[in-house]
């Protein structure tokens, strides 16, 4: 039996999904820890599937599940959407690369320029990380300055230039930093989240290349920023003629069809996007004002050019899928049906935290759904609630592995597939698989209660 999950839960587990179990001992011969992502791993072992359609995903043993990874945020249309699939199809009997320029990345990137206020010119990447490498390069060389200013927990990716202070810190109040060298570190300046007059500090300190946030705030909005303080942010970078660089990886087309920036009324300097953008396929890319991204070009203003190979960029199976998907966003249905289904699982959960007695609760913006657990304050009194006052220190914080895995292991149990402690949802998810996950939260709940993981 493993160490972390219960005698009772893991005996269930193990039961109901025994094909996956066996999988992951092949996993495990191939990949550290048997996974090819961090975030997949689960103890005992993780559900292997093999398929997905809306809002469900089904399990080599055959289990139909609620998903609430969703591609790691990526489907907000759901899986398998007709639209995309046919895109995909199509152009899979074409070419899926021929190396060479083509009409679909012109059309995928006539949808971004139409749907996001920043977007005048722009690059794809193959993923989200590369978007904000090249934001931070290209800000480089524009600006011939280094340093760059990020907000402390805010995601921007795995590589080196951005990586510290991208999760909660450590116990001892550090960020734990393995693999990266002093100059790399020595380049980033973390400031607190929410705070305006912090980020003035700064800048006037460091003399930053830029100033790059994170969406609606800190991983998908664990600490959520509210509107106002992104307004007050693109005045001062404006103001101090400092870059700004808007993360919309997770925001990009989600929270509205124009992202964060729609929403707050703001134009960044450069936008980062990536997930929905390519419609479920791997797509990133990097937009915005057609002067900065002209470091980009051959024979630019900046005499310097930032020099951009990428076997698979701007590739026509992602453009398809991509330029598929846009063109249902920009209906703003997708949007309008996650955030309404969302709110809506956020207010019933609470109602069954309450009714359970336990110290949970769920709070979250648009289609995120966050659960705190060991939530000692007032119950919520609305959607707008957000827990402790938005307070980062009790609110950015880890959750021990003696629970967190119990916890996902017991929601597959009950069909749930729940992305640690938070969720996002779809175009695709009903009122049925609202009350269906709240059932399967309540059985959670009390499995947890039996083998005495919560009081």
């Amino acid at each position: 039996m493993s160490q972390v999950i219960s005698q009772q839960i893991e005996t269930a587990y193990r039961e109901k999904f025994p094909t996956s179990a066996k999988l992951y001992e092949r996993g495990v011969s191939l990949f550290p820890s048997g996974v090819t992502h961090d975030g997949r791993y689960l103890q005992p072992f993780p559900v292997y599937v093999e398929k997905a359609l809306g809002s469900k995903k089904y399990d080599v043993d055959g289990s139909e599940i609620i998903d609430y990874w969703v591609g790691h945020g990526a489907m907000l249309l759901g899986h398998s959407h007709p639209a995309v699939v046919d895109a995909v199809q199509q152009q899979a009997a074409r070419s899926t690369h021929p190396g060479a320029c083509h009409e679909l990345e012109l059309i995928w990137g006539e949808w971004v320029r139409k749907l996001v206020p920043s977007a005048e010119q722009m690059r794809f990447t193959n993923s989200g990380t590369e978007a904000t490498l090249m934001g931070l390069r290209v800000a480089r060389i524009v600006s011939g300055k280094q340093k760059v200013i990020k907000f402390a927990g805010h995601f921007h990716g795995w590589h080196d230039l951005l990586t510290p202070g991208n999760e909660p810190p450590e116990e001892a109040g550090g960020y734990s930093l393995p693999g990266l060298t002093d100059g790399v570190v020595g380049d980033v300046v973390l400031v607190p989240t929410n705070d305006i007059e912090a980020v003035a500090r700064a800048i006037d300190e460091h003399d930053p290349c830029c100033v790059i946030h994170e969406g609606n705030g800190m991983r998908w909005g664990v600490v959520p920023a509210e509107v106002e303080f992104l307004q007050q942010l693109r005045q001062l970078t404006r103001d101090k003629g400092v870059l700004f660089i808007l993360d919309e990886v997770i925001t990009g087309f989600r929270v509205a069809p124009g992202g964060y920036q729609e929403v707050c009324d703001i134009v960044p300097d450069m936008t980062t996007l990536a997930k929905v953008l390519a419609g479920g396929l791997p797509g990133g890319c990097l937009t915005g004002r057609a002067d900065v991204l002209d470091a980009l070009a051959f024979g630019n203003s900046h005499g310097q050019k930032m020099k951009h190979p990428g076997t698979y960029n701007g590739n026509p199976l992602s453009a398809a899928a991509g330029a598929a998907a846009l063109e249902v966003v920009s209906t703003g249905e997708p949007c309008r049906q996650a955030n309404a289904i969302a709110a809506k699982l956020r207010g019933e959960l609470n109602a069954l935290f309450q009714q359970k007695g336990i110290d949970w609760v769920a709070y979250g913006r648009f289609s995120a759904v966050k659960i705190l657990p060991e939530y000692d304050g007032p119950r919520p009194d609305g959607d707008e609630f957000v827990p402790y006052g938005n307070d980062p220190a009790r609110l950015d914080r880890k959750f021990p592995a003696a629970l967190s895995h119990p916890l996902r292991c017991a929601l597959l149990l009950g069909g749930v597939d729940w992305m640690g402690w938070a969720g996002s949802t779809t175009l695709a998810h009903s009122n049925d698989d609202v009350e269906r996950t709240v059932s399967a939260f309540a059985g959670a709940i009390d499995l947890l209660r039996a083998d005495g993981l919560v009081g």
